[in-house]
């Protein structure tokens, strides 16, 4: 099976007996050793000191006063970041149950980066042996946000980071610029031609994803989903792409970013929908729980819609903590 996504960091952990990722001393170093972390040339010597003791030993106890005792206000909140992430994953029983935790309990003071970075290494274990290139290029709609626009007439989703840097930089191409075309013109879309090629760029995130008139698109998302949910919460749920919610008693939604569920909200209570809000909803589900013992009696059976929208100016940013916190489960043993 080919390797994907290295820089989830998966290789920097190991399975524990219920399929989930340890906390290893080598994932903690690669959090120190991000650039962010790095002490810079003009750092103290209590900064270079914590620093260096951390290297040596990633696990031991920092206490506040070593933080207190930074000169840079900047490095201060940086480092109490930091330490509080460690610790939180340092007290959970695998990098899923710490994720579970930062969803359920609180992830105020971390950053998004970082809990992106949890979903990129989760979704790499819960994907372990999947062979098909628009599941994974789906599931990185999960960790990394998106640009969406129109090209030859199908939506493309390309990664946001690689779109905002070419148009940064200015390095889209005289043609492009000339026909007024975006960046995302320049990038390969994922199709049964180049599938192949995924492999050997799935730590480029280089391949655009045609979600609008590409049925693999939408159905890697679905894939996607289901193995998010089997893993972290230990439940069976079969999701499928639909056009339109057709239901006129739909009980229950989830919006996959803040914009689905803006907009599904406004759904739910009734109020007109314009027509340009309405064409900001970019993908819908019908998501099936097939254990009705796991469903929240309030649903009776009924299914529950997926929402995925772009925000005006047209990025997607996909909350997953969304499925974990808004799906109506009853609660069992999970990752």
């Amino acid at each position: 099976m080919p390797e994907f996504w290295v820089s989830s960091g998966h290789h920097l952990t190991r399975r524990d007996a219920g399929g989930g990722l340890v906390v290893t001393d080598e994932l903690l170093l690669a959090y120190l050793a991000r650039p962010e972390l790095v002490p810079p040339d003009e750092a103290c010597d209590a900064e270079r000191a914590l620093y260096a003791a951390l290297l040596a030993d990633p696990r031991r106890r920092v206490a506040p006063a070593e933080v207190a005792a930074l000169a840079d206000a900047d490095a201060r909140e940086n480092w109490e970041m930091i330490l509080a992430f460690r610790d939180r994953l340092l007290a959970a029983r695998s990098v899923e149950a710490a994720y579970l935790d930062l969803v359920r309990n609180g992830a105020a003071g971390t950053p998004p980066l970082f809990l992106n970075q949890l979903v990129h290494l989760i979704l790499r274990n819960a994907l372990d042996g999947c062979d098909d290139p628009y599941t994974l290029r789906a599931a990185e709609l999960f960790f990394r946000p998106q640009r969406a626009s129109l090209s030859n007439g199908s939506l493309l989703l390309a990664d946001a980071e690689l779109i905002d840097e070419a148009e940064g930089a200015g390095r889209p191409s005289p043609l492009v610029a000339m026909l007024g075309r975006e960046p995302v013109s320049e990038l390969d879309v994922l199709a049964a031609d180049n599938a192949w090629t995924y492999w050997s760029r799935s730590d480029a995130f280089s391949m655009a994803l045609n979600l609008g008139s590409d049925p693999k698109s939408r159905e890697g998302l679905a894939r996607v989903i289901e193995a998010f949910l089997r893993h972290l919460m230990a439940v069976e749920v079969a999701v499928a792409p639909i056009p339109a919610i057709e239901d006129r008693d739909w009980r229950w939604f989830v919006g996959l970013d803040a914009e689905g569920t803006r907009i599904g909200n406004a759904l739910w209570r009734g109020e007109a929908v314009d027509a340009a809000t309405s064409e900001r909803v970019l993908a819908l589900f019908r998501l099936t729980i097939l254990d009705p013992a796991r469903a929240d009696p309030r649903i009776e059976g009924r299914p529950v819609y997926l929402l995925l929208a772009m925000t005006p100016d047209r990025l997607v940013t996909m909350k997953p903590q969304n499925l974990i916190a808004g799906l109506p489960l009853v609660a069992t043993g999970e990752a």
